[in-house]
């Protein structure tokens, strides 16, 4: 009952957050020890990781897959616990630069308690960007009434630093965002075109040459995902211009290898490791017949 009386009073502590700041940041206690904040930043990253589990298993989520869905439930609590204690102790500096002059235990109740945004920030980030906008926007806002409110400070220069503070996140975290949905979608193309993980297991039933074509393939898939093919237009004028090779699979001298040759030389080679190892082999075990042949027969003698 105490347990569940405590969980209910820090969901009304995050209503009261989200829906008047300033009453909240106003009647705040500026101190008490860490307990009850971390407590709270603990609570609110749970929350956002169950929602990022609960998304996954509807494809929903952007971390691309169920089981890291479901690891976001140990992940992000840790992150955000470390991360209270890291940007409090920014805003701590910020705000004595500012002139106030309060201490770093209150600095991290101010922060801690705008972990009130992350279950939001986990729901709209199901529309892209939407989340990350958001989320900063809300949590920059909270932090100009935690510097009004708890610390004293001006309201004009609160809104110019801060201001600036915002606008440097933003840009920040969705140039992360962006890099991140662009990772996950050419990791996808690469598993629509090369059949996932389970083509690479299949190279062990492949034959050398076939593993060489397939590894060709790979190499081809990751370069077009890292843009390092040319434009097709630019290599039709290129080869009108150059005289046709004698063979679609040897280059010619001075010319590059496409990923398919590549693998077909990789292959090659791997064959003939592959035979030079078997003829190694085969006088080895002929010898090894030959001295066993002899030990029979000095055997034989000796009785």
């Amino acid at each position: 009952m105490e347990n569940r009386a405590q969980l209910n009073n820090i969901l009304k502590d995050a209503v009261h957050v989200l829906t008047d700041p300033a009453g909240f940041y106003r009647d705040m206690p500026k101190t008490g020890g860490f307990a009850d904040p971390l407590i709270f930043v603990v609570v609110m990253a749970v929350l956002m990781g169950l929602a990022a589990a609960l998304f996954s298993l509807f494809g929903a989520s952007m971390v691309g897959s169920i089981a890291a869905g479901f690891g976001a439930l140990f992940f992000v609590p840790i992150m955000a616990v470390l991360g209270s204690f890291i940007g409090a102790a920014i805003l701590f500096v910020i705000w004595k630069l500012m002139g106030s002059a309060e201490s770093y235990e209150t600095a991290y109740r101010c922060i801690a308690y705008s972990a009130a945004v992350y279950p939001v920030t986990a729901v709209l980030g199901l529309i892209p960007y939407l989340g990350t906008i958001v989320g900063v926007a809300l949590g920059i806002y909270l932090m100009i009434n935690a510097s009004i409110q708890v610390h004293k400070l001006e309201r004009q220069t609160t809104y110019i630093v801060f201001g600036v503070i915002g606008a440097i996140m933003l840009a920040t975290n969705l140039g992360s965002e962006i890099a991140g949905r662009r990772m996950v979608s050419e990791v996808e193309q690469l598993e629509e075109q090369f059949g996932g993980i389970q083509g690479l297991e299949d190279l062990e039933n492949m034959t050398p040459e076939e593993a060489g074509k397939a590894m060709g393939e790979f190499f081809r898939g990751l370069s077009e995902a890292a843009g390092e093919i040319d434009n097709g237009e630019t290599k039709a004028a290129e080869g009108q211009a150059r005289p046709a090779p004698s063979s679609a699979d040897s280059p010619t001298e001075g010319e590059a290898m496409t990923p398919e040759q590549a693998g077909k030389a990789l292959g090659s080679f791997l064959k003939g490791i592959a035979e030079s190892t078997q003829e190694v082999q085969q006088p080895t075990d002929d010898e090894d017949a030959g001295a066993a042949s002899a030990s029979s027969a000095d055997a034989s003698e000796s009785q």
